[in-house]
């Protein structure tokens, strides 16, 4: 029996050999033959294998296709010299209708079956290790000398004739300082399933105990780690089970092929993806490339000048904007508030400064099919009513925007608002957006910019956003009427991503093209004109002169609101 010292460094053909001859007192193959691709196996018949492979490339995160076989071929001459699939793993496993029916050393005495069957060598995780540790990153499965852990999550892959399945992920404990590290060098690695599909909270994924993982073995994580989640080949395997053919084999989880091919170390043109924490609870990071997190923050600083002399620029956050617009990328349902009873002497009392910039978002929030809603006061319902009817009839909205009301009843109002029966775990909005909103002061009233108690007109909406932060799972942006449009350019900036728009789908299914209603959603001069022309007729008027003209804030629409438009449009197209 050969013990495991020194195979890391064995030429994979050695490996191989050993493996063949029943040689190793191992589990599994992480840390094997470092540097060479490894293989997850998928063994079916013939005539399944055509809709397996469409699977595959319907599902390549966690199914990258390194080589098909001819039915009844043993070897993969493109992946390795002299190998035999049918003793070639450590292990393997026997599946019949579906149901695991035995754990093999080799598969030779179903040599007279394998005749008809075809083999599918699908890329590793286990192959991106030594990359990783190059980056200074520690794998502690190596460590802790135990295979990786595996999990089965609630994302489902793109179906494909009788192959469906939830993804199967494998779980490494990064520690937070070295999570880009993690991700650059993993992310051109697409043969070992590439970047992370998810970083942070588990849960996210619907898996509920680290500690327990479906295949593999419990990995503890250190002080100061992060669980972070690649796609696994192991996806195929849940395949396998659900389309339940009469005969399959695949390799036992954490039993790899070890193919004689080396890993590319490929970088990137351009600055690779960058990792920027969204949430702190639950703990949640996303991905995004340099260039589009570029784009994002030159549209934070266009918006971040200051005309009028208002001082605004004590009011930006630097990198806001993109944290909030990724936080808004993953979000499903997102409520939005606007609306600031400034000219309390004049009915309506609304200034137009925020509505633009809110119906802007949820434009670009339509188009990219999510769940959008407005909250506003309720004795200005009618006016909010009419100006979202005029949007659609504009070609604004796809579609009207529904409109709710709050009213702080009981202590748990606004929780009651903000969750299904009040459950926090429950959470009816994942992001909420005020735009150009009245807060409370500290002695209990809300006041224009004059200095004067606006608060008969405004309704206590403020409150959901202070109850937000005490709910697990929904974050909250507060932002101009300027800074609406940007969100709407940089949520398209983000659709247009490939790497963010892997991370979101979590590599499976096909990547989105950036379609003609995400350009027909962003704002436009042209829009924005008719839409002021609009609320104008509607006698909402500017905020800082009451003036029912072409102006916002006492800023006249051309050549300053319709040159800040182009400029957030230009920089987002290009």
């Amino acid at each position: 029996m050969l013990l495991t010292g020194g195979l890391k460094s064995l030429l994979p053909h050695v490996l191989r050999r050993i493996i063949r001859c029943s040689r190793l007192s191992i589990s599994n193959t992480s840390g094997m033959a470092e540097g060479y691709k490894q293989a997850n196996i998928v063994i079916l018949h013939k005539s399944l294998a055509d809709d397996f492979e469409k699977f595959c490339h319907a599902n390549d995160g966690p199914l990258p296709l390194l080589y098909r076989s001819q039915p009844g071929d043993w070897k993969c001459p493109s992946l390795s010299i002299d190998s035999d699939i049918r003793t070639d793993c450590l292990q393997y496993r026997k599946y019949e209708h579906g149901a695991c029916t035995g754990s093999l050393k080799s598969l030779k005495e179903y040599s007279e079956q394998l005749k008809d069957m075809v083999t599918f060598y699908l890329g590793c995780s286990f192959s991106f290790e030594k990359a990783v540790q190059k980056a200074g990153i520690p794998i502690r499965n190596v460590e802790q000398k135990c295979n990786v852990s595996m999990y089965k999550t609630s994302v489902p892959c793109h179906s494909v004739s009788v192959f469906h399945c939830n993804l199967v992920v494998t779980m490494r404990p990064v520690p937070e300082s070295k999570l880009e590290a993690a991700v650059l060098a993993t992310s051109e690695l697409k043969e070992a399933h590439g970047a992370p599909i998810h970083i942070g909270d588990p849960g996210l994924l619907g898996i509920q105990d680290l500690s327990k993982p479906d295949y593999g073995d419990p990995v503890h994580l250190h002080p100061g780690d992060i669980p972070v989640f690649w796609a696994c080949g192991v996806t195929g395997v849940e395949a396998v089970m659900n389309c339940r053919a009469p005969l399959a084999f695949t390799h036992s989880p954490g039993c790899m092929f070890v193919t004689d091919l080396k890993n590319d170390n490929v970088r990137s043109l351009g600055g690779g993806p960058q990792v920027h924490c969204i949430s702190q609870d639950p703990l949640h990071f996303s991905i995004v490339s340099a260039e589009a997190a570029q784009k994002i923050n030159t549209l934070e600083t266009l918006i971040g000048i200051d005309p009028g002399d208002r001082g605004i620029m004590y009011l930006q956050h630097q990198g806001e904007l993109l944290r909030a617009c990724l936080a808004m990328s993953h979000a499903g349902s997102v409520l939005i508030t606007t609306g600031f009873p400034t000219h309390f002497t004049h009915e309506p009392p609304e200034e137009n400064d925020g509505p633009p910039g809110a119906l802007a978002i949820a434009a670009m929030l339509q188009a990219l099919e999510k769940e959008v809603a407005i909250v506003t006061d309720l004795r200005a319902m009618d006016l909010n009513k009419k100006i979202i009817e005029e949007a659609v009839q504009l070609g604004i909205l796809r579609k009207p925007v529904p409109l709710l009301s709050y009213q702080r009843e009981s202590a748990d109002s606004a929780l009651m608002f903000l969750c299904e029966n009040g459950n926090p775990r429950r959470p009816r909005f994942d992001h909420l957006i005020a735009i150009e909103r009245a807060g409370m002061a500290a002695d209990g009233n809300y006041y224009n910019a004059r200095k004067v108690n606006i608060k008969h007109l405004v309704d206590p909406i403020d409150e959901l956003f202070l109850a937000a932060q005490t709910i697990p799972g929904i974050t909250t942006t507060g932002v101009s009427n300027w800074g609406g449009y940007a969100i709407a350019c940089a949520l398209y900036v983000l659709h247009c991503c490939e790497i963010h728009d892997r991370y979101l789908r979590r590599a499976v299914g096909f990547p989105r093209a950036p379609s003609k209603r995400l350009c027909w959603a962003l704002p436009s001069v042209t829009k924005e004109e008719k839409l002021l022309k609009t609320l104008v007729q509607l006698g909402v008027r500017s905020g800082k002169t009451a003036s029912l003209e072409m102006e916002v804030d006492g800023l006249p629409f051309y050549n300053t609101h319709s040159l800040m438009i182009e400029k957030l449009l230009q920089e987002a197209q290009h």
